[in-house]
């Protein structure tokens, strides 16, 4: 069976990553205790059911701690299980949380009133002390500025992909918008020359061909790719050893669309031979957003 596990904090997009997965096909269970996981999947195989997403998170209490041998076990018996952790700034939670309203499932408040600086706050905090033994599980989305629709994308990627072995993402981002919260190797490009300060190119992104064009002419730019590609080639091997099943390479510089966007595509072709990899753009619109 293929079975999807997401967790991470409040607030950060769990119920739109069980409507995609549901969409896609998933049989989906919404705050299931972590130790009826194993009777779970046995039950749906006996149903033929083939696709399982669960969302498990704090309200799980002091089972979260029997997560990781759970998952261990459910792979000694040859079900696919994938790890999706979905984490957000403290302060895009509080925004999300009070736009909609709603209390936090670990609120101790007994008014309606979410204060930026009380209750919902350590709240918060106290979910990500709970959540830090499942954080390294799987794979992590910072989904602080995203876009939903990118969001979706996002997840139906992960569940697609065919992962063997660690995978490589590469993952541009605009240090504007802040740094992404689930890379794990960060690389600065904004030292290179702006394609933005060129009246024509200003629209167009990393993938135009105009761009392309422009910043491979430039040797600093064919320089920074070498040196960031040196350094994941000696290091590669080392994370594999591991046994991590991501390594998120966020490549940023200061708008997200150009030079970011340039390098982590070059990077991305030029290690496909020898991790699987995946390239994703968190500033990017999709081309049909972007035309609307």
């Amino acid at each position: 069976m293929k079975i999807v596990l997401i967790t991470g904090v409040s607030g950060s997009g769990k119920s739109l990553a069980l409507n995609v997965l549901e969409d896609a096909g998933y049989y989906c269970v919404d705050n299931l205790p972590s130790r009826f996981l194993p009777e779970l999947a046995i039950y749906l195989g006996t149903q033929n059911y083939s696709r399982l997403a669960v969302a498990i998170d704090a309200r799980s209490g002091s089972s979260l701690a029997e997560l990781p041998p759970i998952i261990g076990g459910l792979r000694r018996f040859g079900h696919d299980v994938r790890v999706l952790f979905l984490n957000a700034t403290t302060q895009t939670l509080v925004q999300r949380f009070s736009e909609t309203r709603r209390r936090h499932p670990l609120s101790v408040t007994g008014d309606d009133t979410l204060s930026p600086t009380g209750s919902l706050v350590e709240a918060i905090e106290k979910e990500r002390e709970m959540l830090s033994s499942v954080t390294e599980l799987g794979h992590q989305i910072d989904t602080s500025n995203l876009r939903a629709s990118a969001l979706r994308r996002w997840i139906r990627e992960f569940v697609q992909h065919d992962q063997t072995g660690l995978t490589l993402m590469f993952e541009s981002f605009g240090f504007k918008h802040g740094v992404p919260l689930d890379a794990d190797l960060v690389f600065d490009v904004r030292s290179l020359p702006n394609p933005y300060y060129d009246m024509q190119l200003r629209p167009l992104t990393g993938r135009d061909q105009p761009v392309i064009d422009f910043l491979s002419a430039i040797p600093e730019v064919d320089e920074m790719i070498n040196d960031i590609a040196a350094y994941l080639q000696k290091w590669l091997p080392s994370y594999m050893r591991d046994n991590r099943s991501y390594l998120t390479v966020a490549i940023g510089c200061t708008g997200g669309q150009h030079r970011s966007v340039f390098i982590s595509e070059t990077l991305g072709e030029r290690f496909r031979n020898e991790a699987s990899v995946l390239v994703r753009h968190r500033e990017l619109a999709p081309p049909s957003e972007a035309k609307s």
